[in-house]
């Protein structure tokens, strides 16, 4: 399969916001686990969406290079 392609390209951002989303869901469930309220455990489900995407989109793009 051609890596460069738009197919495989947005298939393999699907997964990344899909690997970063499942680790925000269990963000959100071990804050309110807990006892914290639901503002601040939305806060930290963020906070880990957008770390995880990060880290994934980096190591994305050291592998393409």
């Amino acid at each position: 399969m051609n890596h460069g392609s738009t197919a495989f390209l947005l298939l393999v951002l699907a997964v990344a916001v899909l690997f970063a989303a499942v680790a925000a869901v269990i963000a959100f469930g071990l804050a309110r686990w807990e006892g914290a309220a639901v503002p601040a455990a939305l806060s930290r489900s963020g906070v880990a969406f957008a770390a995880t995407l990060t880290l994934c989109l980096a190591v994305l793009a050291s592998l393409s290079q």
